[in-house]
């Protein structure tokens, strides 16, 4: 009798052990990154080939410095998801035909996941320009905020990217002035993280500038297109570029025509890049 007890008993805690443990759906294309991280690894190891050309004479043998590291990346990038959910972003980034992705993606309580090594090219910046570099993404990290692009974003996420930027800042010594969203260096094409973003608040911690014009008055002759370039907008889209300057610094409006009061502003930033 003991046993017949017993036995039922022990396949039940069995089969709640079972339904107790998480099982990762994303298993799958996991295997297929650390596939691709050794694809890319056995490359880096290669010495490099012996190049051969006319009346250039080959080198008896290679030699390979012993002077080296990994690139850094010089940029932050922050984005909005413009989905509904943090799950939906993460199967977005983890099917190949969207061809998109980026190194971290914070949800809306703050849960962060880091996509990718921060070493490796993410596909998130696009066709891009910021100063005078034309491939972010091969310079850059990227982070998406799960938002759809229209709500505010939670004080858990904001917590959380505080959190990331402090790290990376340290990590790899990235400029105050080179944390900048996806709208700045996509003008015309792009316009998140959407107007609701805390920018001043990163910048009172050190990520990315921003502007003070208490007793600034911006000179007559002032050339605006001029300041905006300096700063790091590109400016072959006149209009775009103004867009994307007041969706990052003054926000209630992202008109693209620039007022007294915005003058103000691009002359203040300005002045910090001379």
């Amino acid at each position: 009798m003991r046993h017949s007890i017993r036995f039922p008993l022990f396949s039940l805690l069995i089969l709640i052990g079972w339904i107790g443990c998480k099982v990762n759906p994303y298993k799958a294309t996991n295997s297929l990154y650390k596939d691709s991280a050794r694809k890319y690894s056995r490359i880096l190891s290669q010495a490099p080939l012996p190049v051969g050309a006319d009346s250039v004479p080959t080198p008896d043998w290679w030699v390979g410095t012993t002077n080296f590291n990994l690139r850094k990346p010089n940029f932050v990038i922050i984005h909005h998801t413009a989905q509904n959910s943090c799950p939906q972003t993460l199967q977005t980034f983890t099917q190949a035909r969207t061809q998109v992705s980026a190194h971290y993606v914070i949800c809306r309580d703050g849960k962060i996941y880091h996509m990718l090594n921060d070493y490796l090219r993410a596909w998130q910046a696009g066709v891009s320009k910021w100063g005078n570099a034309t491939d972010i993404n091969s310079s850059s990290i990227g982070i998406e905020l799960d938002n759809n692009g229209f709500e505010p974003f939670t004080a858990e996420q904001i917590t959380s990217l505080m959190n990331v930027l402090g790290m990376l800042k340290q990590k790899y010594s990235i400029p105050t002035s080179n944390f900048i969203g996806h709208s700045d260096v996509a003008p015309g094409r792009k316009v998140d993280p959407n107007r609701n973003f805390p920018w001043e608040t990163l910048s009172e911690k050190g990520y990315g500038l921003w502007f003070d014009t208490t007793c600034i008055e911006a000179p007559e002759n002032f050339d605006t297109l001029q300041a905006l370039r300096i700063i790091g907008y590109d400016i072959k889209n006149p209009r775009a570029a103004i867009q994307s300057f007041k969706l990052h610094f003054v926000q209630r409006d992202s008109s693209n025509f620039l007022t007294g009061p915005d003058k103000k502003i691009l002359y203040d930033l300005s002045q910090l890049y001379q």
